[in-house]
């Protein structure tokens, strides 16, 4: 199947599916919590500081370093005010929206590659909740 040509069905199709994306409205509202979030330097300044902490913890982890009560509680300090911070909680919610939208995209996709066919409702159901419920199957 050639798809390098920008005139292809399935790049055309793909192209409409990603316009349909972009004009619902739960799209919209991912699309303004990350952009308030982007131009938000204090969160994230915070949502960094809190990414490389954990970085931090979980490589002295790996190397099988103890971790100690301080790093702990000062790591658990952080991610509660971050998470008390309405910018960067709706900026977190808004990426595990966005990943679980992909993820459903994907997994239909996924699923008329091994099928060769559209899938129903119920070919979700074995062995996974269901396109929208975010596991894998």
């Amino acid at each position: 199947m050639e798809l390098k040509t920008q005139d292809s069905p399935v790049i055309e199709k793909t192209k409409e599916l990603c316009q349909t994306l972009l004009e619902q409205p739960s799209f919209q509202s991912i699309r303004q919590r990350i952009d308030a979030f982007s131009s938000d330097e204090a969160a994230r300044s915070q949502y960094n500081r809190l990414c490389d902490m954990q970085e931090m913890l979980q490589t002295k982890d790996q190397q099988g370093m103890p971790l100690n009560d301080e790093e702990v509680e000062t790591y658990e300090k952080e991610r509660d005010e971050l998470f008390a911070n309405p910018v960067a909680r709706g900026f977190i919610d808004a990426q595990q929206e966005l990943h679980k939208l992909q993820e459903t995209v994907n997994q239909y996709i996924s699923k008329t590659f091994k099928l060769g066919r559209l899938p129903t409702e119920d070919d979700f159901e074995s062995g996974a909740c269901g396109p929208n419920c975010g596991c894998s199957g």
